[in-house]
Protein backbone atom coordinates (compact mmCIF):
# COMPACT_ATOMS: atom_id res chain seq x y z
CA UNK A 1 0.00 0.00 0.00
CA UNK A 2 1.32 3.34 -1.01
CA UNK A 3 2.01 5.91 1.64
CA UNK A 4 -1.52 8.12 2.70
CA UNK A 5 -3.73 9.00 4.97
CA UNK A 6 -6.32 6.38 6.13
CA UNK A 7 -9.35 7.32 7.83
CA UNK A 8 -13.00 6.20 8.60
CA UNK A 9 -15.71 7.38 11.02
CA UNK A 10 -17.24 4.98 13.79
CA UNK A 11 -19.38 5.89 16.39
CA UNK A 12 -19.31 9.57 15.97
CA UNK A 13 -15.11 9.54 15.80
CA UNK A 14 -13.13 10.15 12.82
CA UNK A 15 -10.10 7.92 13.26
CA UNK A 16 -6.96 9.40 10.86
CA UNK A 17 -4.20 6.83 10.83
CA UNK A 18 -0.50 7.79 9.30
CA UNK A 19 0.16 5.11 7.33
CA UNK A 20 4.05 4.55 5.71
CA UNK A 21 4.92 1.43 7.91
CA UNK A 22 8.59 1.17 5.62
CA UNK A 23 9.30 4.53 7.06
CA UNK A 24 8.08 4.49 10.72
CA UNK A 25 4.81 6.71 9.33
CA UNK A 26 7.08 9.16 8.04
CA UNK A 27 4.98 11.66 6.38
CA UNK A 28 5.61 12.61 2.30
CA UNK A 29 4.77 15.69 0.66
CA UNK A 30 1.97 14.55 -0.60
CA UNK A 31 0.65 13.53 3.38
CA UNK A 32 0.73 16.38 4.46
CA UNK A 33 -0.50 18.41 1.00
CA UNK A 34 -3.53 15.70 1.67
CA UNK A 35 -4.26 16.60 5.58
CA UNK A 36 -5.96 19.75 5.50
CA UNK A 37 -8.46 18.76 3.11
CA UNK A 38 -9.41 15.66 4.48
CA UNK A 39 -9.64 17.73 7.95
CA UNK A 40 -11.92 20.28 6.29
CA UNK A 41 -14.38 17.36 5.23
CA UNK A 42 -14.44 15.93 8.84
CA UNK A 43 -14.98 18.39 10.28
CA UNK A 44 -18.24 19.30 8.32
CA UNK A 45 -19.38 16.34 8.82
CA UNK A 46 -22.38 16.43 11.41
CA UNK A 47 -21.77 12.25 12.39
CA UNK A 48 -18.60 13.87 13.33
CA UNK A 49 -18.09 15.10 17.16
CA UNK A 50 -14.67 13.68 17.78
CA UNK A 51 -11.24 12.47 15.95
CA UNK A 52 -8.55 10.59 16.68
CA UNK A 53 -4.81 10.93 14.61
CA UNK A 54 -2.68 7.54 15.02
CA UNK A 55 -0.10 5.84 13.34
CA UNK A 56 -0.58 2.53 11.98
CA UNK A 57 1.81 -0.02 13.58
CA UNK A 58 3.74 0.36 16.55
CA UNK A 59 4.84 3.71 15.69
CA UNK A 60 2.97 7.16 15.88
CA UNK A 61 4.95 8.79 12.77
CA UNK A 62 8.73 9.54 12.31
CA UNK A 63 8.03 12.78 10.96
CA UNK A 64 9.35 14.21 7.45
CA UNK A 65 10.15 12.14 5.15
CA UNK A 66 13.57 13.32 4.59
CA UNK A 67 13.26 12.47 1.07
CA UNK A 68 11.38 15.34 0.27
CA UNK A 69 13.51 17.58 2.67
CA UNK A 70 16.12 17.03 0.17
CA UNK A 71 14.19 17.94 -3.20
CA UNK A 72 12.95 21.01 -1.98
CA UNK A 73 13.02 22.07 2.07
CA UNK A 74 10.74 25.11 1.98
CA UNK A 75 7.91 23.60 0.00
CA UNK A 76 8.20 20.36 2.68
CA UNK A 77 8.12 22.88 5.72
CA UNK A 78 5.29 25.01 4.35
CA UNK A 79 3.53 21.92 3.24
CA UNK A 80 4.00 20.72 7.24
CA UNK A 81 3.22 23.86 8.77
CA UNK A 82 -0.21 24.29 6.70
CA UNK A 83 -0.91 20.55 8.04
CA UNK A 84 -0.47 21.34 11.64
CA UNK A 85 -2.60 24.43 11.87
CA UNK A 86 -5.28 22.68 9.61
CA UNK A 87 -5.26 20.21 12.47
CA UNK A 88 -5.09 22.60 15.41
CA UNK A 89 -7.70 24.34 14.00
CA UNK A 90 -10.22 21.56 13.62
CA UNK A 91 -13.23 22.98 15.52
CA UNK A 92 -14.04 19.61 17.51
CA UNK A 93 -12.10 17.70 20.27
CA UNK A 94 -8.57 16.14 18.71
CA UNK A 95 -6.81 13.37 20.32
CA UNK A 96 -3.17 12.08 19.32
CA UNK A 97 -2.67 8.14 19.95
CA UNK A 98 0.93 7.49 20.48
CA UNK A 99 2.64 4.31 20.10
CA UNK A 100 5.90 4.32 19.05
CA UNK A 101 8.04 7.13 17.79
CA UNK A 102 6.99 10.76 18.02
CA UNK A 103 9.67 12.82 16.53
CA UNK A 104 9.83 16.02 14.08
CA UNK A 105 6.97 16.52 12.55
CA UNK A 106 5.21 13.94 14.29
CA UNK A 107 5.47 15.69 17.15
CA UNK A 108 4.31 18.71 15.42
CA UNK A 109 1.25 16.92 14.47
CA UNK A 110 0.90 15.16 18.10
CA UNK A 111 1.29 18.93 20.00
CA UNK A 112 -1.61 20.30 16.98
CA UNK A 113 -4.32 18.26 19.24
CA UNK A 114 -5.98 18.90 21.87
CA UNK A 115 -5.10 16.11 24.05
CA UNK A 116 -2.47 13.34 23.96
CA UNK A 117 -2.59 9.90 25.46
CA UNK A 118 0.63 7.76 24.50
CA UNK A 119 1.66 4.06 25.19
CA UNK A 120 4.56 3.00 27.89
CA UNK A 121 7.48 2.85 25.43
CA UNK A 122 6.71 6.12 23.04
CA UNK A 123 9.34 8.00 22.27
CA UNK A 124 8.96 12.22 21.95
CA UNK A 125 11.46 14.25 19.77
CA UNK A 126 11.45 18.07 18.29
CA UNK A 127 14.43 17.12 16.28
CA UNK A 128 15.19 20.48 13.76
CA UNK A 129 18.51 21.19 15.06
CA UNK A 130 19.84 17.78 13.96
CA UNK A 131 18.59 19.28 10.51
CA UNK A 132 19.42 22.99 10.35
CA UNK A 133 15.55 23.76 10.39
CA UNK A 134 14.20 26.78 11.89
CA UNK A 135 11.06 25.52 13.73
CA UNK A 136 8.26 27.80 12.67
CA UNK A 137 7.06 30.15 15.60
CA UNK A 138 3.56 29.49 15.32
CA UNK A 139 5.18 25.49 16.31
CA UNK A 140 7.54 27.41 18.75
CA UNK A 141 4.99 28.50 20.91
CA UNK A 142 2.64 25.83 20.88
CA UNK A 143 5.28 23.66 21.95
CA UNK A 144 6.16 26.13 24.89
CA UNK A 145 2.03 26.58 25.84
CA UNK A 146 2.49 22.60 26.77
CA UNK A 147 5.58 22.47 28.39
CA UNK A 148 7.26 25.63 28.94
CA UNK A 149 9.74 27.71 28.04
CA UNK A 150 12.63 25.77 29.70
CA UNK A 151 11.85 21.84 28.52
CA UNK A 152 11.03 23.64 25.14
CA UNK A 153 14.25 24.44 24.68
CA UNK A 154 15.72 21.22 26.09
CA UNK A 155 13.67 19.72 23.70
CA UNK A 156 14.37 22.23 20.26
CA UNK A 157 18.36 22.89 21.46
CA UNK A 158 19.13 18.88 21.69
CA UNK A 159 16.75 17.27 19.79
CA UNK A 160 16.83 14.53 22.30
CA UNK A 161 14.53 12.30 22.87
CA UNK A 162 12.67 11.49 25.75
CA UNK A 163 10.54 8.71 27.11
CA UNK A 164 6.66 8.81 27.68
CA UNK A 165 6.81 9.33 31.47
CA UNK A 166 9.16 12.28 31.27
CA UNK A 167 6.73 13.81 28.50
CA UNK A 168 3.87 13.11 30.76
CA UNK A 169 5.85 15.29 33.45
CA UNK A 170 6.42 18.20 31.48
CA UNK A 171 2.64 18.52 30.19
CA UNK A 172 3.52 16.94 26.42
CA UNK A 173 1.61 14.00 27.41
CA UNK A 174 -1.71 13.55 29.30
CA UNK A 175 -1.88 9.90 29.96
CA UNK A 176 0.54 7.15 29.56
CA UNK A 177 -1.06 3.54 29.37
CA UNK A 178 0.33 0.99 29.79
CA UNK A 179 1.21 -1.54 26.94
CA UNK A 180 -1.67 -2.87 24.85
CA UNK A 181 -4.80 -0.59 26.70
CA UNK A 182 -3.64 2.44 24.86
CA UNK A 183 -6.69 1.53 22.13
CA UNK A 184 -9.33 0.79 25.09
CA UNK A 185 -8.76 3.79 26.50
CA UNK A 186 -8.96 5.86 23.54
CA UNK A 187 -12.76 4.09 22.87
CA UNK A 188 -13.60 4.52 26.43
CA UNK A 189 -12.00 8.36 26.41
CA UNK A 190 -13.91 9.17 22.73
CA UNK A 191 -16.74 7.80 23.79
CA UNK A 192 -16.81 10.27 26.97
CA UNK A 193 -16.40 13.31 24.38
CA UNK A 194 -19.13 12.78 22.11
CA UNK A 195 -21.84 12.06 24.34
CA UNK A 196 -20.48 15.55 26.22
CA UNK A 197 -22.07 18.94 24.50
CA UNK A 198 -20.04 20.31 21.49
CA UNK A 199 -21.49 23.81 22.47
CA UNK A 200 -18.86 23.74 26.00
CA UNK A 201 -16.31 21.75 24.01
CA UNK A 202 -16.05 24.77 20.87
CA UNK A 203 -16.01 27.47 23.45
CA UNK A 204 -13.43 25.71 25.52
CA UNK A 205 -11.75 25.13 22.70
CA UNK A 206 -11.48 28.65 21.31
CA UNK A 207 -10.87 30.18 25.02
CA UNK A 208 -8.01 28.08 25.68
CA UNK A 209 -6.22 28.70 22.33
CA UNK A 210 -6.37 32.28 22.99
CA UNK A 211 -9.49 33.54 21.02
CA UNK A 212 -10.84 35.71 23.95
CA UNK A 213 -12.32 38.27 22.02
CA UNK A 214 -15.46 35.54 21.15
CA UNK A 215 -17.26 35.58 24.54
CA UNK A 216 -20.16 38.09 22.90
CA UNK A 217 -20.43 34.60 20.24
CA UNK A 218 -20.34 32.52 22.29
CA UNK A 219 -22.78 33.41 24.74
CA UNK A 220 -25.53 34.24 21.36
CA UNK A 221 -24.92 30.65 20.40
CA UNK A 222 -25.74 29.31 24.00
CA UNK A 223 -28.92 31.65 24.13
CA UNK A 224 -30.14 30.31 20.71
CA UNK A 225 -29.12 26.77 21.97
CA UNK A 226 -31.11 23.98 23.75
CA UNK A 227 -28.37 22.62 25.04
CA UNK A 228 -28.13 24.28 28.76
CA UNK A 229 -31.60 23.38 29.35
CA UNK A 230 -31.50 19.81 28.72
CA UNK A 231 -28.32 19.48 30.38
CA UNK A 232 -30.09 20.84 33.68
CA UNK A 233 -33.15 18.79 32.73
CA UNK A 234 -31.26 15.30 32.30
CA UNK A 235 -29.33 15.95 35.35
CA UNK A 236 -32.63 16.21 37.53
CA UNK A 237 -33.96 13.28 35.68
CA UNK A 238 -31.09 11.43 36.25
CA UNK A 239 -30.23 10.15 32.14
CA UNK A 240 -27.92 10.68 29.39
CA UNK A 241 -28.61 14.62 28.10
CA UNK A 242 -29.27 14.18 24.33
CA UNK A 243 -27.09 17.18 23.14
CA UNK A 244 -28.07 19.28 19.46
CA UNK A 245 -25.99 21.96 19.29
CA UNK A 246 -22.74 21.08 16.80
CA UNK A 247 -20.68 22.45 15.19
CA UNK A 248 -21.36 24.20 11.44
Amino acid sequence: MEPQLLHDVTDAVATVVVHHPAKRNAMTAAMWRALPPLLDGLAADPDVRALVLTGSGATFCAGADISTLRDSPREAQRLAGRAEEALAAFPKPTLAAVRGYCVGGGAQLAAACDLRFAEAGALFGVTPAKLGIVYPASSTRRLVSLVGPATAKYLLFSGELIDAERALRTGLVDEVLPEGELAKRITEFTRILTARSQLTQAAAKEFADGRTDRDAHWAEQAHASDDTAEGVTAFLERRTPRFTWSVR
